[in-house]
């Protein structure tokens, strides 16, 4: 599936199931709520996108912790799960995205390449869960579509509907 397909998949099962949904994104810059919100009617179930690409974003928007960023780093398990948290904490969402990663083409380390992408995902009815993705050095366009489709990809998941990645009847 297209990036499209699985924004209109996940918006029909946020519908279906009454749940609004919230993002926060940093390498992806407003890419995964664009997606959402190029789909007509959309806005039953979008509630807000929050683009924290800053370090003083995350802590103002999201209530990313200082301390969090002092030690892990603003591409990192702990902050992307405090991104979810916190775009669920400050919407009305029942779902809540978070991406945070190196796109390139310069920021990457050894212990942080370009590509790497940390996921975040908030239920407000569940645990907040975050997964690391390795994408190809493809590029900057290449990668952060990649990402807008995965963090798609893990909102279908988390609410369970992962019968090919569509709307379950």
């Amino acid at each position: 599936m297209n990036n499209s397909d699985l924004a209109n998949a996940l918006l029909q099962v946020c519908q279906q199931r009454g749940i609004m949904l919230a993002t926060a994104e940093s390498c992806t810059g407003g890419m995964i709520i664009s997606a959402l919100t190029d789909i007509a009617g959309s806005s039953a179930v979008v509630d807000r996108g929050l683009i924290t690409y800053s370090d003083e974003a995350k802590i103002e928007m999201l209530g990313v912790s200082p301390a969090t960023l002092e030690a892990h780093g603003a591409v990192s398990r702990e902050t992307v799960l405090e991104m979810a948290e916190g775009a669920l904490a400050r919407s009305r969402a029942g779902l809540a995205l978070a991406v945070t990663g190196i796109a390139g083409p310069g920021g990457g380390s050894p212990e942080k390449p370009v590509g790497l992408v940390w996921f975040g995902v908030a239920l407000r009815r569940g645990p907040v869960a975050a997964e690391l993705n390795m994408f190809a050095n493809n590029g900057r366009d290449f990668i952060r579509r990649e990402t807008v489709k995965h963090a798609l990809e893990i909102g279908l998941r988390a609410l369970g509907d992962t019968h090919e990645m569509g709307v379950v009847p």
